[in-house]
């Protein structure tokens, strides 16, 4: 493990154990990761997107100052839940300009090669987020497979070693979320 993925983690616990001078700390550490990140996820959203990826961790930024601490087990354990509330922001923003009916002929994208029935429109985020949130209560590790998988595009190892499952179980996870979410989402 190298430094600085030392230096993360433990400034992560130390945030985590109420220092919020750590929060300051260990932005300037991640910050190009979480950018990058952003970037990712914003690759996912219509083209004319107006929110930036500057601005996507920006806002994180100010929810992770509003959470005073967590309990990160390490820096990948950060980095999915830093994932997690920017598809949360993302989202907020898709309702926003729902609320405001801005937008008119979007150009209609698949959010993922892999659900290429679920389109990144506002509608269909909207109808995602509300189909995570029923999965989550039903099964947790299920709903963290399908967020990692569709917002995040990792892979089945990648969402193995976050959510400390085989990857046999990552890949049925995926299975059995990924029909849910049609059945949830088609069957309308």
């Amino acid at each position: 493990m190298s430094d600085d993925h030392r230096d993360v983690t433990a400034l992560l616990k130390q945030w985590g154990g109420g220092d919020e001078q750590a929060l300051e700390d260990v932005i300037p550490l991640v910050y190009a990761q979480l950018r990058s990140l952003a970037e990712s996820q914003l690759r996912r959203e219509r083209r004319n997107h107006t929110l930036q990826a500057t601005a996507l961790v920006h806002d994180l930024y100010l929810r992770l100052a509003e959470q005073h601490g967590g309990r990160w087990k390490d820096r990948q354990h950060f980095f999915s839940f830093a994932a997690m509330m920017m598809r949360r922001i993302l989202i907020d923003y898709a309702r926003s300009a729902k609320r405001e009916k801005r937008g008119g002929a979007l150009e209609r994208v698949p959010l993922s090669d892999d659900l290429p029935w679920l389109n990144n429109s506002r509608e269909d985020i909207v109808s995602l987020e509300s189909a995570l949130d029923k999965l989550e209560h039903m099964d947790a590790r299920k709903a963290r497979v399908l967020e990692l998988r569709v917002l995040l595009g990792c892979t089945a190892q990648e969402i193995a070693e976050i959510l400390e499952i085989s990857k046999a179980t990552a890949d049925r996870d995926w299975t059995l979320a990924k029909a849910w979410l049609y059945r949830e989402l088609m069957g309308k």
